[in-house]
């Protein structure tokens, strides 16, 4: 498909720079199939959306402090994390690289130091930290908070985000952005769902920053998806394998988690443990086998994850539900208001 049909206009207003407070006071923009009138909502609602037995499987993953800025010589070098290759060497995305050279040794703050190691393909860096300490620990001494471009370009990160870009879920150690639809949950909303008989589960991708790379291509056909690791075990697949037979819903709570659900599930419709990378892109007519239904938060457009979207409801349902929500003044992108997307409900 073109992907210029996946473009729209956002006034640079809609752009949320900050978290709602609470959390669950975000506003949540329901879309029931591709006809039914669209319903104005706040998250705190969604005990009363869901049904006894649905499931919403969140993604458990921790952002970790994986922005550097450091020095190699007199040149300034700025790194963003993306994805783990082992104990000590991360794939970056570097800013200034043009003056780096394989072998060179980039200064971080507090004593940080990794040896950029070769170039790849895609222009990202290996970067392989110095010294015996674990990786995670020089970023907690060394790092901030990888805030998206669209929120950084317009602040600086501070304290506050090291709380505000964490899910209350978070876990596992390894991301470098957040499964930001989780990001509005609070514990009152989640005793909430518990009264309502609304069940949880977790998976883990680690979200890498290839996430707000920009399709620079024109056919979906040519875009190269990246690469995300995660994992999910056996008793959780069983679990929600047992709670669709029984006629529960999965609802994935972000992109992320339906990615690794869809990447877990067979043709049979059966959800698998899965336990690795996945690139897999999801665009219109792609079938969808694990889930039910998505919260989400509102996406860039011609990005990978509005193709997503479209594919779980349409293009041109998408394309109304954005315009309603732009018209309607929500906040849009990590820090922004939510969508709860049912297609067959």
């Amino acid at each position: 498909m073109r992907v210029d049909l996946f473009d729209f206009d956002l006034p640079p207003e809609s752009i949320a720079l900050r978290p709602a407070r609470p959390r669950d006071a975000a506003r949540l923009l329901l879309a029931k199939g591709r006809s039914a009138p669209l319903e104005d909502h706040v998250v705190r609602d969604l005990p009363g959306l869901l049904r006894k037995g649905d499931v919403l499987v969140f993604n458990d993953t921790r952002v970790i402090p994986a922005q550097l800025e450091g020095l190699r010589g007199e040149a300034r070098i700025g790194a963003t994390l993306h994805k783990r290759i082992d104990l000590r060497r991360w794939q970056a995305f570097v800013r200034n690289a043009k003056r780096l050279r394989d072998g060179d040794v980039i200064a971080f703050p507090a004593g940080v130091g990794a040896v950029a190691e070769e170039r790849g393909d895609d222009g990202s860096w290996t970067l392989h930290f110095l010294g015996d300490e674990p990786v995670e620990v020089l970023l907690e001494r060394a790092g901030q908070m990888p805030l998206p471009p669209y929120i950084a370009g317009k602040r600086a990160t501070d304290e506050q985000d090291r709380a505000d870009y964490q899910t209350m879920f978070a876990a596992q150690d390894g991301a470098v952005a957040a499964p930001t639809a989780a990001l509005h949950f609070t514990p009152d909303l989640i005793a909430a769902l518990d009264v309502a008989g609304v069940a949880r589960e977790t998976l883990t991708l680690h979200v890498g920053a290839g996430t707000f790379l920009p399709v620079k291509v024109d056919d979906t056909t040519d875009h190269r998806m990246h690469a995300e690791w995660g994992t999910i075990d056996a008793a959780t697949a069983e679990r929600l394998n047992a709670a669709r037979a029984a006629g529960g819903r999965v609802i994935a709570v972000g992109t992320t988690s339906l990615r690794l659900l869809e990447s877990a599930t067979g043709e049979d419709g059966l959800i698998r443990s899965f336990s690795g990378d996945t690139a897999i892109f999801i665009t219109p007519g792609y079938r969808f086998r694990a889930i039910d239904g998505l919260m989400t938060n509102f996406h860039l457009p011609k990005s990978t994850l509005f193709m997503l979207v479209s594919a779980l409801m349409g293009l041109e349902r998408m394309h109304e539900i954005y315009a309603h929500a732009i018209a309607g003044g929500y906040r849009f992108y990590s820090y922004g208001d939510s969508s709860l997307l049912l297609p067959s409900a």
